[in-house]
């Protein structure tokens, strides 16, 4: 088995971190994991590119003998481009980029899963196992806000097929 097979099969719902409803794989669990798996595995940043007043960040990760590149604009919470950016806006995006070029090599790369694929297959990824634990977090973080009903209604419709038992059993404990 190669690999990416292999590392692609890393469950990583333990190491999210979540803001604003957006999901990130913590970067340092993820050199940390990388780096166990290939201790001489190497990162560079490239010169940040600008597009009008906004930025765009590389990584190149070296891992297994292959190099993969990633790119990312720099982004606030709402994965808006910033306009003239400032250090630690940049610095973050950084960070971001190398967890996203480590996915490249199977690491966490489920994540991005429905970021450029056709609506169709966004809605067969979202009931990955990973997305499932993730919508449970919500209904449980939901729950303790009283809007339990409000957040099931917004998950995709096979999430809420495979999680209506759950859900139920929430509303009963609550």
């Amino acid at each position: 088995m190669s690999k990416y097979l292999e590392l692609r099969k890393i469950d990583v719902s333990e190491h999210i971190e979540k803001k604003n409803n957006l999901s990130y794989l913590s970067w340092a669990w993820a050199v940390d994991t990388l780096l166990q798996q290939d201790p001489s595995a190497t990162w560079k940043y490239k010169e940040p590119a600008q597009f009008g007043e906004t930025l765009m960040v590389f990584c190149s990760v070296t891992a297994f003998g292959k190099t993969m590149t990633a790119q990312l604009p720099v982004m606030d919470y709402r994965n808006k481009a910033i306009v003239n950016p400032d250090a630690f806006s940049v610095n973050t995006a950084m960070q971001r980029c190398l967890a996203k070029a480590i996915a490249l090599h199977g690491i966490g790369l489920y994540i991005y899963s429905g970021e450029d694929l056709p609506e169709n297959t966004v809605k067969e990824i979202e009931v990955t196992e990973y997305q499932l634990g993730q919508f449970k977090k919500q209904l449980e973080d939901a729950v303790k806000d009283g809007k339990l009903k409000e957040a099931f209604f917004k998950m995709p419709e096979d999430a809420k097929t495979k999680l209506r038992d759950y859900a139920n059993e929430l509303k009963k404990s609550a």
